[in-house]
């Protein structure tokens, strides 16, 4: 049996978009994926399939070392919008931090990636469209997670490091 992947028709992909957000919201984010990775063979410039395709990788997380954040990341870096870029990279620190607590790593280890969400979440809103604080929503998520585990030995001020710096991997 020749076992290649077949290519979804451009018609189906509000459709395949649809399914991709169930199996998401049904935690079943591989076959958010599959379906994320079939629209974007189909239509490679697709805005939701891409984010949706990233999304779908942080849902994996677990904070273990084969968790694909330099994926996520490039997903996420080649949306078109500034906005999303922001955003969904604020994302995608919050979310490893969450996993890598999970995991049992050491809060103060992780505070820089916390503060790079911050960061990205205030740039976010800074420029965010009428009528959507979604970044502000995320911003206090963060803050709050801060609060309420004092091992991040968190000093309310952002640390400052070059833009060419990055948190630790």
């Amino acid at each position: 049996m020749d076992l290649k992947l077949k290519t979804i028709s451009t018609s189906a992909i509000d459709e395949a978009v649809a399914k991709a957000e169930l199996y998401r919201s049904l935690n079943e984010p591989e076959e958010a994926e599959s379906i994320c990775r079939d629209i974007l063979a189909a239509d490679p410039n697709h805005k939701s399939g891409r984010r949706l395709l990233g999304l779908a990788i942080t849902d994996q997380f677990s904070g273990e070392g084969a968790d694909r954040y330099a994926e996520a990341e490039k997903i996420f870096q080649s949306l078109a919008d500034p906005y999303e870029r922001l955003y969904y990279s604020g994302l995608l620190y919050e979310r490893r931090v969450k996993a890598q607590l999970r995991a049992g790593q050491p809060p103060h280890t992780l505070l820089p990636w916390l503060e790079q969400a911050l960061r990205s979440f205030a740039e976010a809103e800074k420029i965010q469209p009428p009528n959507n604080n979604d970044a502000i929503l995320r911003w206090n998520r963060c803050v709050r997670l801060l609060q309420s585990n004092p091992d991040f030995e968190w000093t309310g001020e952002l640390s400052s490091f070059e833009a060419h710096d990055s948190p630790p991997a």
